[in-house]
């Protein structure tokens, strides 16, 4: 019997199921959602461009935002929880996943998960495997407006970019920023509500705002 702890079944028949049910009822309506709304998001990644991977379990539909002319690919077991009965600690909104301009590029790896909060690339985002990211995050590579008020007034969309990279086994607190041109190395944990705008090296806790090394891991 699979342990419904670790594995949702894919089954409402099977034994886990019914345990499930029995010990934790919210765990079975979310699974239930789940598997009714897997048509749909397999329907809303194909119309968006984007391969539908091996083993995703999608909690609520994602809003996905993606240029025509850029690149989202996402590897195998992503796990998006986008409604606020999915997580306890109640994500605000839908996970977004977003690439802006032409040649974009928001590259995720095997084993991916995150709960609400967005993705948002107008240039490069590279996720490695194996990186969670809690609650209400935002990972942004992109200014969004120009700080030059007179830029900002001719050019309101055309804020200053450089990519980001999270490399492979790291973890990323509730509620935090990941600004522009930033190295999470692999390993490292992010404290919660921590605002990162510079690298932070593999292997360590960074917490604060902005964010400084810790300890060690």
């Amino acid at each position: 019997m699979s342990d419904y702890k670790t594995t949702p079944p894919d089954s409402f028949l099977s034994a886990a199921a019914v345990q499930m049910a029995r010990d934790m009822p919210w765990k079975a309506i979310n699974e239930l959602e789940r598997l009714l709304l897997l048509p749909l998001a397999r329907l809303q990644f194909m119309l968006a461009g984007v391969a539908w991977g091996a083993d995703w379990k999608l909690y609520g539909l994602p809003v996905i935002q993606k240029h025509r002319r850029s690149t989202l690919t996402i590897g195998a077991r992503l796990e998006l929880r986008s409604t606020a009965r999915s997580n306890p600690l109640g994500p605000h909104r839908p996970v977004i996943l977003s690439t802006r301009r032409p040649g974009a590029v928001l590259q995720i790896g095997d084993y991916f998960g995150m709960t609400g909060g967005s993705l948002v690339a107008e240039e490069r985002i590279i996720i490695g495997h194996r990186v969670t990211v809690g609650a209400n995050t935002i990972i942004a590579d992109t200014d969004f407006h120009p700080l030059d008020p007179t830029r900002r007034q001719q050019f309101p969309l055309d804020g200053a970019t450089a990519p980001i990279v999270i490399e492979d086994d790291v973890f990323i607190g509730m509620q935090c920023l990941i600004l522009k041109g930033v190295t999470i190395g692999a390993g490292s944990v992010i404290g919660a509500g921590s605002v990162v705008t510079r690298d932070v090296p593999p292997g360590v806790i960074a917490a604060g705002s902005p964010a400084r090394v810790v300890r060690a891991l």
